[in-house]
């Protein structure tokens, strides 16, 4: 993990890409890019979000700003793990603890790594990969 003084250190030196790679349990890869903005520590990271393709539904609200923090929103049982951009009740966690197929019931689940869209179904997932780039790679020449 690079820590998020780093990553917005980085950002905030021209404009980035967040891409999200997801592996299933059953091998099946997906991914998901949004443009993005992150603040700094006085914002508590506050992430920015706004789609721009992928191979699998978004499950991140856009154009809000999201609080990073390692709890929940209140309004949600206590099942999450992991730091992260909560907002809502199982919508996903990337930052969850690592849960096999085996494990029974609901409350386990979600203390998982999950990919959940809105109107879709419950991913759980076998390894997630979190990248940035930026925008325009020719002024890394």
């Amino acid at each position: 993990w690079l820590g998020l003084n780093k990553i917005y250190s980085i950002t905030k030196q021209g404009n980035y890409l967040l891409r999200i790679e997801l592996q299933d349990w059953r091998g099946n890869r997906r991914h998901i890019e949004y443009s993005f903005s992150l603040g700094g520590p006085s914002t508590n990271f506050t992430l920015q979000l706004s789609r721009m393709s992928g191979s699998i539904p978004n499950a991140l609200p856009e154009h809000e700003e999201l609080r990073f923090s390692t709890a929940s929103n209140s309004n949600c049982p206590e099942n999450h793990l992991g730091g992260w951009w909560h907002s809502e009740c199982e919508e996903t966690n990337l930052n969850g603890k690592y849960v096999t197929p085996r494990s029974r019931g609901r409350l386990e689940r979600g203390k998982g790594l999950y990919w959940k869209p809105k109107k879709g179904r419950y991913y759980l997932l076998k390894s997630t990969k979190i990248m940035i780039h930026p925008t325009d790679l020719k002024s890394f020449d």
